[in-house]
C-alpha cells in the first residue's frame, strides 16, 4: 500500500514545483514594461518625510510641495536590453533609499548608468534640494528655499517662498513667483523669470534673458543673447556679447555694456552705458547719465524737473538731445566732423553753433543753466532739441 501510494504520488511532485517556480517571475513579468525601445520598472512607495527634503537623482525629477502628509514617489527605471530577462537582472539590482539625517529627510534614486524618471509629492517644505546628474528638473509650490542642480536638462519653477539658487550644464530655465532672492545659471539656454521679490542674479553662456518684475537689483549676463529687464527696484548690471539690451524701468542705476546691439532704457535713476555697436535710447533719467557707443545713435530724453551732470558720445552716429521746458541745463556739445556748422542742430537760441578750427562746437545755458551736459560726437549730427 505504502509502495503503491508512493508510486501515485510521485509523479505529480514535479509539476507542483515547476508551477510554483513561475510565480515569481510571472511577479516580476508584470513590473516591467516596455515603451520607447526600452524596459521599464515602475517603483512606487511612500515614507515619513520632515520639513527639509534633500532629493539624490540620476534621471528627470518632478516634485510638487505641500499636496501630501508623507513623502510619496513614482520612479521608472528604464534600460536598453536585448532581452526581457536581461532587462530584469539588470532592473532588480536597482532600489530607493529614504532616510533621515537630522533635520532633513534623504530620498537616493537608484544610481548607475540608466535613467531614472522620478515623481514626488511632499508635505509642506521649509527648504528643499534637487541634485541630478541628468535630466530635467520641474518643482513648484515650496514653502521655503529652493536649491537644484542638473548636470544637463531644462528647470521649470514654479513658486518658491524663499531664496531659491539653479544650475544646468545646459537647458532652458523657467522661473514663476520667487519670495526671496534668485541666482540662476546654465550654460546654454534662455532664462525667464516671471517675478522676484528680492534681488536676482541670471546668468547664461548663451541665450535671451527676460525677467518680468525685481523686487530689488538685477544682474543679468549672456554671452550673446537679448536681455529684457521689466520693472526693477534696484540697480541693473546688464552684460551681453550681442543682441538687445532693454530695461523698462529701474530704481537706481542702470549699468550696460553690449558687445553689439541696441540699448533702450525707459526710465532710471541713473544710467551709465558701453556699447561696441548700436543705438541707445534713454528717458527719463533722474540721475547722471555717461553714454557711450563706438557705432550708433545716441536719443537722450532728459527728465523734467531732475537732472545730473552727464556725458553722451558716439564714434559714427548721430546722437539727440530732448530738453524739457522746466529744466535748467548747461550744454557742451561739439562734433568732430567739421565739414558743415549744420553738424550741430539747434533750437535754442541760447545755444548757437559755431566752428573752432577742425570741430563745430554750441555751449550755453538753458533755463537759468544747471548740471553740465556734455555731448561729443563724430561723422554724425548732434541735435539739442526742445521738448513742448
Amino acid at each position: 500500500m505504502l509502495r503503491s501510494g508512493h508510486s501515485k504520488v510521485a509523479p505529480a511532485f514535479p509539476r507542483v514545483l515547476a508551477a510554483l517556480a513561475l510565480v515569481p517571475l510571472a511577479m516580476a513579468q508584470r513590473g516591467v514594461t516596455r515603451e520607447n525601445g526600452r524596459w521599464v520598472r515602475t517603483i512606487t512607495g511612500s515614507a515619513p518625510a520632515t520639513a527639509q527634503l534633500r532629493v539624490n537623482a540620476h534621471g528627470p525629477v518632478t516634485l510638487e510641495g505641500g499636496v501630501s502628509q508623507n513623502l510619496s514617489y513614482v520612479i521608472k527605471i528604464s534600460v536598453y536590453a536585448r532581452t526581457e530577462a536581461e532587462a530584469l537582472r539588470r532592473l532588480s539590482q536597482y532600489a530607493v533609499q529614504v532616510e533621515p539625517q537630522g533635520r532633513w529627510t534623504v530620498l537616493n534614486a537608484p544610481g548607475g548608468a540608466d535613467l531614472a524618471t522620478m515623481a514626488l509629492k511632499a508635505p509642506r517644505l521649509s527648504a528643499a534640494v534637487i541634485a541630478t546628474s541628468e535630466g530635467a528638473v520641474e518643482a513648484g509650490a515650496i514653502e521655503g528655499t529652493l536649491e537644484v542642480n542638473s548636470r544637463a536638462g531644462e528647470l521649470t519653477i514654479g513658486r518658491v517662498g524663499g531664496n531659491c539658487t539653479l544650475s544646468t550644464g545646459g537647458g532652458e530655465i523657467k522661473v514663476g513667483e520667487i519670495g526671496g532672492s534668485l541666482h540662476c545659471t546654465t550654460r546654454a539656454g534662455a532664462v525667464t523669470v516671471k517675478a522676484v521679490r528680492s534681488d536676482a542674479a541670471i546668468g547664461t553662456n548663451g541665450g535671451d534673458i527676460a525677467a518680468g518684475q525685481v523686487g530689488g537689483s538685477v544682474r543679468a549676463e549672456t554671452g550673446g543673447g537679448d536681455i529684457h529687464v521689466g520693472t526693477s527696484g534696484g540697480t541693473v548690471n546688464a552684460t551681453s556679447g550681442g543682441g538687445k539690451i532693454v530695461v523698462d524701468s529701474a530704481g537706481g542705476t542702470v549699468t550696460v555694456h553690449n558687445m553689439a546691439g541696441p540699448v533702450q532704457v525707459g526710465s532710471a535713476a541713473g544710467v551709465r552705458c558701453e556699447s561696441g555697436s548700436g543705438g541707445i535710447r534713454v528717458s527719463n533719467i533722474s540721475g547722471p547719465m555717461r553714454v557711450s557707443t563706438s557705432m550708433g545713435s545716441i536719443l537722450a530724453t532728459l527728465l523734467s524737473g531732475r537732472i545730473s551732470e552727464s556725458y553722451l558720445a558716439t564714434g559714427n552716429g548721430d546722437i539727440t538731445v530732448w530738453i524739457p521746458s522746466n529744466v535748467g541745463v548747461t550744454i557742451q556739445a561739439q562734433n568732430n566732423m567739421a565739414d558743415t556748422l549744420r553738424r550741430i542742430i539747434s533750437e535754442f537760441s541760447e545755444i548757437p553753433v559755431r566752428r573752432e578750427g577742425t570741430q563745430v562746437i554750441a555751449q550755453g545755458s538753458v533755463n537759468g543753466g544747471g548740471p553740465l551736459v556734455q555731448i561729443v560726437g563724430m561723422g554724425g549730427t548732434i541735435f539739442i532739441k526742445r521738448q513742448k
